[in-house]
């Protein structure tokens, strides 16, 4: 039982560890995405300058799951605000650099997703190990700990998106 639970801790943190490599994958990409989109749409510096806030702010975030959740969420909203916003620039949309951008971007934001949901298992994996008899014994006597889930803690994410024709 103490191996199990010292086998799933490493499974957490090894999971971890990829969302990590995802997010600033992620990271990488914005300034990226910001200089090319400079040059199109000048006027919306304000947005660049909150996407270009959350990112550090985001990047710099090393405390727990919870708190990188909340950071992460609100970089997620401003990368969502801007990506709507820069729909209405027909000749951005046809520059190849910003397609290839938004399309690695898009494909970033998968590999977030199912590097959390792959974490998220993980950590479900060792609360239960450490909550249920009777690994819970071992599990007290070592001081291995539930660990937290990364959630969506602002509650405007979790609403279905409106869509009008």
């Amino acid at each position: 039982m103490y191996n199990g639970l010292v086998s799933i801790r490493n499974q957490c943190d090894e999971a971890w560890s990829n969302v990590d490599t995802e997010l600033k994958r992620r990271y990488d990409l914005i300034p990226n995405l910001i200089n090319t989109v400079k040059g199109y749409a000048k006027h919306e510096s304000e947005l660049l300058a909150k996407v270009t806030e959350m990112r550090e702010k985001a990047s710099a975030n090393n405390g727990d799951v919870a708190s990188q959740a909340v950071d992460e969420m609100a970089l997620q909203g401003a990368l969502s605000s801007l990506m709507v916003r820069l729909e209405a620039y027909p000749d951005l949309k046809a520059s190849t650099n910003f397609a290839e951008l938004q399309l690695e971007l898009a494909n970033t934001e998968n590999r977030i997703q199912a590097a959390l949901r792959f974490y998220n298992g993980n950590i479900r994996e060792n609360n239960n190990k450490v909550q249920q008899f009777p690994s819970n014994v071992i599990a007290g006597m070592y001081s291995f700990t539930p660990r937290e889930f990364f959630e969506i803690e602002i509650p405007e994410m979790r609403e279905a998106p409106q869509v009008s024709f």
